[in-house]
């Protein structure tokens, strides 16, 4: 059922994920793994709402926000052009392996590769601070950026993002970003605990058919 736009407004970044989440269904590779699918728009929405929580933290997304709106781009506009034929990532992904563009300019499957780390990001930074709200921001940035993105960014984008991390918020003044008005503190946390329980098994899915076609050790040029 479609929703109305007041609807959208009071619903917030965290439980409009979830329900996206809750919808999606990826289907990992068998034996045979032209069966595997991730639907792309889908995941195009998912990605939207991710850059909307990294907004929240402020001018430290600045250094990710630009190349994440361009690879949620790369997508959706691919799946624009198709809407049939490209309906499933992994599709995409086959193709581009056929024709060996997938590690070439802006291709499908880098955009693909870094959207699922920078939600490997998000979920990693959403779960610290849920398990952890007195956890200074900065920390529980550059813990989650040590984690998912350092090891695959060249020494100018860490070092940007190291200047960055200046700028963070304080925590509860991220979480309070995060919270509709007619949200409370323990409810947020409790739709954060339940919007991470989502991503880890999700994540995992489009890990192990990002390594089916050799993309998962690509790294930043």
């Amino acid at each position: 059922m479609k929703r109305t736009r007041r609807e959208m407004e009071k619903r917030s970044e965290i439980g409009s994920a979830i329900e996206e989440l809750s919808m999606m269904v990826i289907v990992k590779p068998g034996e045979k793994h032209e069966s595997a699918h991730i639907p792309t728009k889908p995941f195009v929405s998912v990605c939207y709402l991710v850059l909307q929580v990294l907004d929240k933290i402020g001018p430290t997304m600045a250094v990710l926000r630009q190349d994440v709106y361009q690879n949620i781009k790369t997508l959706e506009l691919m799946h624009e052009s198709n809407t049939s034929v490209n309906s499933n990532l992994v599709e995409i992904l086959k193709s581009e392996a056929k024709e060996g563009n997938a590690r070439k300019g802006s291709s499908c499957s880098k955009a693909l590769v870094w959207l699922t780390r920078t939600l490997d990001f998000t979920s990693s930074l959403l779960q610290t601070l849920a398990k952890d709200p007195e956890k200074r921001m900065e920390q529980v940035v550059e813990e989650a950026y040590e984690l998912t993105l350092k090891p695959w960014h060249g020494w100018i984008s860490s070092a940007a993002f190291r200047v960055a991390l200046r700028l963070v918020p304080e925590s509860k003044t991220f979480i309070n970003i995060l919270r509709t008005d007619e949200e409370n503190y323990d409810t947020l946390k409790e739709k954060i605990q339940i919007l991470v329980s989502l991503f880890v098994p999700f994540l995992e899915d489009i890990h192990c058919i990002l390594r089916l076609y050799n993309l998962d050790k690509m790294k930043s040029t």
